[in-house]
């Protein structure tokens, strides 16, 4: 599933396609995603013009002029297809680029600037509602969702509160969304390697210290996949077509029986199925 680097990364590409601009013609070709589009979808999209697109965790959020925010969730295959007058944005290098499947283009937004915007969803996990814009803090989505974490609010102090006496490992709490908004399975791996801290070790029993580089190195891993375009994780691609590079330089994920790339570690990196999902770990320098 995209996590907040590959969403963010779909939010700036659609940015300078739908920013400012007012939706000519939303078309809902069939009435689900993941769940039913709210009442009258198309018709409270079609003519309101897109404000400044942001995002919150995992969502993308579009506010627009009729006090309503179009919220959309990729979920685990969803993509963004950008097309404009000149033709479709593709701009740099990327790896196994797939032209979308006519099949599964389940909506499109057209802008008065002949932009077009189609989201493709072949497994249909992903998901879109209209929410009350003054109301999208209390919506049941966002509600109980902690803070981001390359937000002010993000700091050792708040995995300090947070890890206090718990006896779960500090991975299985960074993925709860009540704790930090957006983080998920690859990024957590990241930043406990770079941290040099085991994703077992009883979160409580970690260090101020130790919980202080933690936070540190959450903030550094996302920061250089949102720089390298996201991951490239399956058939995920940004929202401009172009598949990111991060891939190549992910420090402990997905690389089961290669050498720790902590300096003066020498150890192997190891998986192990940690609440159904896989953990990548180096067992020599990750205490």
């Amino acid at each position: 599933m995209p996590e907040l680097p590959e969403v963010e990364t779909v939010c700036r590409g659609l940015a300078p396609v739908l920013d400012g601009q007012r939706l000519t013609r939303v078309e809902a070709r069939r009435p689900d995603l993941r769940f039913p589009f709210p009442e009258d979808f198309v018709q409270r999209l079609a003519g309101a013009r897109i404000e400044a697109l942001s995002r919150r965790a995992k969502y993308v959020l579009a506010p627009t002029d009729r006090g309503d925010t179009l919220v959309m969730h990729l979920g685990m295959s969803g993509r963004f297809e950008i097309a404009r007058p000149e033709g479709t944005v593709r701009p740099g290098q990327f790896v196994y680029a797939a032209d979308p499947d006519p099949r599964h283009a389940h909506v499109v937004f057209e802008t008065e600037a002949g932009g077009r915007v189609t989201y493709y969803d072949p497994r249909r996990f992903g998901y879109m509602g209209l929410i009350p814009t003054k109301s999208l803090s209390a919506h049941p989505w966002f509600a109980a969702m902690g803070p981001e974490p390359l937000s002010e609010s993000f700091d050792a102090g708040l995995l300090v509160r947070a890890f206090e006496g718990r006896r779960q490992g500090p991975k299985t709490l960074l993925l709860d969304q009540r704790i930090v908004a957006g983080l998920g399975n690859i990024y957590v791996c990241e930043a406990l390697h770079m941290a040099r801290i085991s994703p077992f070790r009883p979160a409580g029993d970690i260090s101020r210290p130790r919980l202080k580089g933690l936070a540190q190195a959450i903030v550094q891993v996302l920061e250089a996949a949102i720089a390298a375009g996201g991951s490239t994780l399956r058939d995920y691609a940004g929202a401009d077509g172009a598949l990111g590079y991060f891939q190549h330089s992910f420090r402990a994920y997905g690389r089961e029986g290669e050498a720790c790339s902590n300096r003066a570690c020498g150890g192997t990196i190891a998986r192990e199925v940690q609440a159904g999902r896989s953990t990548f770990f180096c067992p020599t320098c990750q205490r």
